[in-house]
């Protein structure tokens, strides 16, 4: 039996890996911050996780007690906004969620499949760790962060000959309740493609998806593009 958690399953593409994978035969746990919202879901096991707190870790463990193990660890928590004026609470708010949150929880699903022996660890990171994004300072450093730190676990786990797998899964914009509000982007994707090639990404074994080809070769150009050059950028 294949099992899988996601963390941030109460909308957007963690809702739609989530129904996904049970309809691919996974059993699945699930956990956010709303609780009300992850009912409707009927998964196996479900449990209320707000990453940013101290006892996140201690919930997880719950939750794969739940579930009876783990195989699969999905992470979809995150937070983004626009912030031009670099308003302080907007600016800490997002580093304490992506990035104390997101280290809290992908190094907990770690530690359980290093003294498990194998599993799998799958994150939506972005597109925006590519370059600094001047519209949303937190945002792209914090998604840049993420990126490392899995790319450095991943070497940490090959050095311990660890089974452990890792897949970096990059989206550009995707119409969720994250990008809802007053600012128009473009190349908006689906979430349900999305999480589609997520799926076959994970499957696949990748090491890292940028989704879709759209944004593939967009940031292809981002990383050509000198410092120099960058700054000057009307975004």
């Amino acid at each position: 039996m294949k099992r899988a958690i996601v963390i941030g399953a109460s909308s957007g593409i963690g809702r739609e890996v989530a129904k996904l994978l049970m309809e691919a035969g996974w059993t699945v746990g699930v956990a956010a911050r709303r609780e009300e919202q992850l009912q409707a879901l009927h998964a196996a096991a479900v449990e209320q996780i707000d990453v940013t707190m101290a006892d996140a870790t201690e919930r997880l463990r719950r939750l794969i007690d739940k579930l009876g193990g783990m195989d699969l660890f999905f992470y979809a928590s995150g937070v983004g906004k626009q912030n031009r004026q670099l308003t302080e609470d907007i600016e800490l708010w997002t580093v304490e969620t992506n990035g104390l949150g997101f280290t809290r929880m992908i190094g907990e699903a770690y530690r359980y499949f290093a003294e498990k022996g194998e599993g799998h660890i799958a994150a939506i990171t972005s597109i925006a760790g590519t370059k600094g994004l001047g519209p949303a300072p937190a945002y792209s450093a914090t998604k840049a962060m993420q990126g490392t730190y899995l790319q450095a676990l991943e070497q940490q786990a090959n050095k311990r000959k660890l089974k452990i797998r890792i897949t970096d899964l990059r989206p550009g914009f995707v119409d969720t309740p994250l990008l809802a509000g007053d600012v128009q982007y473009p190349m908006m994707l689906d979430p349900v493609r999305v999480a589609r090639e997520i799926l076959w990404a994970v499957d696949h074994r990748r090491h890292i998806r940028i989704i879709d080809w759209k944004y593939r070769l967009l940031t292809a150009l981002w990383r050509r593009l000198p410092r120099c050059l960058w700054r000057h950028l009307p975004i």
